[in-house]
């Protein structure tokens, strides 16, 4: 039965993708754990601590398919955790060979080793997808780089700058997280092999012990740690403060689209699929569902974050709990970031951009938004002081009397005498004050280093 979001037959696909839920399956977790037991006994041979023969039998004889969910899962509620049942099942399969299994690891070593792993493929999903969105986001920066639209800050016409502008911001940032996805795998993908309390003692052999943690962690194609890291958790908090730094952007977006969709804006629009984002009420409703989705994976995202840095608090060299946050925080973290993502992607590449509409809102406060550029453009005729005064009292006119700056302006016999109509139009004109916008968006969108 299905109780929450991420595995509802309704909601699952909304947050969540239907391969980021396979890596992080039940039975996608039990072949891993499975994958680290049988890696284990191979590193464990080539260092001369158990049989190669042994773990030749262990590798090929251990199968998640045989494994017995009813019983594992009643066994695991007993013991707290799944890998003795697991290890008790598995030694079963492989015979004699079999009590080589799990040879000097403990529960958290399996666990944890495992858990990377799904990591390792939840990242590089996450990491195809970025690109995915980054390429969306590229071409409209190019695409949109000169189209003017009204730059708003605290919701207020501001300046002009572009929406390729816009966009390449919103990249800029997916860009940065690209980078520090790059950064993070080898600092959080390590291998887990510790023993009881984390000193490998049980192996009996100190330099033989590091070794097969070495050859353990090249069995698997993971990073080979400098000491184990069981109560030190910063590389799962990495990799989860990451997927919900990727959200916020991922929400930022999303927030302005959704601004830009109002009916009062009317500049975006989502991409159109029959039926998407209807009201059961209002017909004429095109509400902006991938956005509202993205939007609240961000603040999902981010209480997951949260749930990690709390799980960062153990105690001594085996924790008494905050482990069991990551069991949920983890998986459903991988979950929302795909989902995010995928919507972005929908999304941005059908983004229908309305480019007229654009104008018609910077229009709207009748040249008020380049009143610094007037300024600037008179003041080395007739000083600034007096340009700001000259302007500011324009502005004032024509808000009160609902009129366009132009106007105004030449009704100032000194300032139109001075400037002439072609001038005050070119300075009022809010296609000409934009500034380095167009050259960066374009810069954003053609690096080829990110």
């Amino acid at each position: 039965m299905s109780t929450t979001v991420f595995d509802s037959a309704l909601f699952r696909d909304m947050f969540g993708t239907p391969e980021m839920r396979e890596v992080f399956s039940d039975t996608a977790y039990l072949a891993r754990c499975i994958d680290t037991e049988t890696a284990l006994a191979r590193a464990q041979a080539k260092a001369g601590l158990i049989p190669a023969e042994a773990a030749r039998e262990i590798t090929a004889r251990a199968d998640s398919s045989r494994l017995d969910l009813e019983a594992l899962r009643h066994e695991t509620e007993i013991v707290g955790y799944p890998i003795l049942p697991l290890v008790k099942q598995v030694s079963a399969m492989c015979g004699d060979a079999g009590g080589y299994l799990h040879w000097g690891a403990t529960t958290q070593d399996i666990m944890d080793t495992a858990t990377v792993l799904q990591c390792a493929k939840g990242v590089a999903i996450i990491e195809r997808q970025l690109d995915e969105v980054r390429g969306a986001l590229r071409d409209l920066a190019s695409k949109h780089a000169d189209t003017v639209t009204a730059g708003r800050t605290h919701l207020q016409h501001a300046l002009p700058v572009t929406f390729g502008f816009r966009a390449a911001v919103w990249l800029s940032a997916l860009n940065r997280h690209a980078e520090r996805l790059a950064q993070a795998k080898p600092r959080a993908l390590m291998v887990q092999f510790g023993g009881a309390a984390g000193t490998l003692a049980s192996l009996n052999d100190p330099e033989r012990a590091l070794e097969t943690r070495r050859l353990f962690a090249e069995e698997l194609g993971l990073r080979d740690p400098e000491i184990t890291w069981h109560v030190a958790r910063d590389g799962l908090s990495e990799l989860v403060a990451l997927l919900a730094s990727i959200g916020g952007s991922l929400g930022k977006i999303a927030l302005d689209v959704m601004m830009m969709a109002a009916s009062e804006f009317g500049e975006v629009a989502e991409p159109f699929v029959p039926g998407r984002g209807a009201s059961s009420t209002m017909p004429q409703k095109r509400n902006p569902i991938s956005s509202e989705l993205m939007f609240a994976a961000a603040k999902m995202l981010r209480e997951r974050a949260a749930l990690m840095l709390d799980g960062m608090m153990h105690d001594f060299e085996r924790a008494t709990g905050p482990w069991h946050l990551e069991w949920s925080a983890v998986p459903e973290s991988f979950l929302l970031c795909a989902s995010a993502l995928h919507q972005a992607n929908f999304m941005l590449r059908g983004l229908v951009v309305d480019a007229a509409k654009m104008r018609k809102n910077l229009d709207l406060t009748g040249g008020l938004i380049v009143a610094e550029a007037v300024m600037m453009g008179l003041a080395p005729s007739i000083g600034r002081q007096h340009a700001h005064d000259v302007v500011y009292d324009a502005c004032r006119i024509a808000i009160e009397n609902n009129r366009t700056l132009f106007d105004v302006l030449m009704e100032n016999a000194k300032i139109r005498d001075a400037f002439g109509e072609a001038r005050l139009r070119e300075l009022t004109d809010p296609a000409n004050y934009l500034g380095a916008a167009a050259i960066m968006a374009r810069s954003v969108a053609n690096a080829t280093n990110v």
